[in-house]
């Protein structure tokens, strides 16, 4: 007699599946998960209200983080330390005023940095609060940086260089072609060959009073529009 193999059941030496098992499970590649929207700083609002009322800081010339004084008339000096006025009374020098969170807030004319910025970011803001204030000049701020009064580029191109983010003077059409397309995380610039400004941190500094209920010109910070159309958007690269 002859013996023979045993064949197996249900075929499994052409690929079939033995009885009681589970099919083998075929390889599948992972899906990867899509990257979250990097959050940024609001661009539009439909109001034109900038009031705040909380607490309010500044940076020292060694660094502390003090309570903010407000201003005070002019003649009259405080016997507080740790802190300066602002414009207009005691020192000509501007605070570098500073505010929780991750929103620019206005303050009597100026604009506070809030905590959570780079600190390019708060140094935007800080170089800006210098020329608020200043006159409308066409052409203003391209021949030198210091200027007795800007237009729209030069204030945009002022606010920039303080924090080493532009090294020359730009106008509204070379602005279009700045740092780096889109939104910015902190920053975003909108230029056409006309006109420009600059979000920073829910902030507008601009020479326009478009949608500003306060209709005063020259450098400003202002809220925000309620749109943007018709603007080349642009930021620094990294903000």
């Amino acid at each position: 007699m002859i013996a023979t193999a045993a064949v197996p059941a249900n075929g499994a030496t052409t690929g079939g599946v033995a009885a009681g098992s589970e099919p083998a499970a075929s390889p599948t590649t992972p899906v990867k998960p899509a990257a979250p929207a990097v959050p940024h700083a609001p661009i539009t609002s439909r109001s034109a209200r900038l009031t705040y009322t909380g607490p309010v800081y500044e940076k020292t010339a060694s660094g502390q983080i003090v309570p903010y004084l407000p201003p005070e008339p002019l003649g009259q000096v405080s016997s507080a330390t740790g802190g300066s006025s602002v414009a207009g009374v005691v020192t000509n020098t501007k605070p570098l005023l500073l505010v929780p969170g991750s929103r620019a807030r206005y303050i009597k004319g100026f604009a506070a940095a809030p905590m959570a910025a780079p600190g390019a970011v708060q140094q935007v803001i800080w170089t800006a609060n210098g020329i608020i204030g200043l006159p409308y000049i066409f052409g203003g701020g391209h021949a030198s940086f210091q200027s007795p009064g800007y237009d729209c580029s030069g204030t945009v191109s002022f606010a920039l260089h303080g924090a080493a983010l532009l090294q020359t003077p730009e106008d509204s059409s070379e602005f279009e072609t700045y740092g780096s397309h889109g939104i910015g995380r902190w920053v975003t610039i909108f230029s056409n060959p006309g006109h420009a400004y600059m979000d920073i941190a829910g902030l507008r500094l601009d020479t326009s009073a478009a949608d500003d209920p306060s209709n005063q010109q020259g450098p400003r910070w202002r809220p925000l529009r309620r749109a943007n159309a018709g603007y080349v958007v642009r930021h620094p690269s990294g903000y």
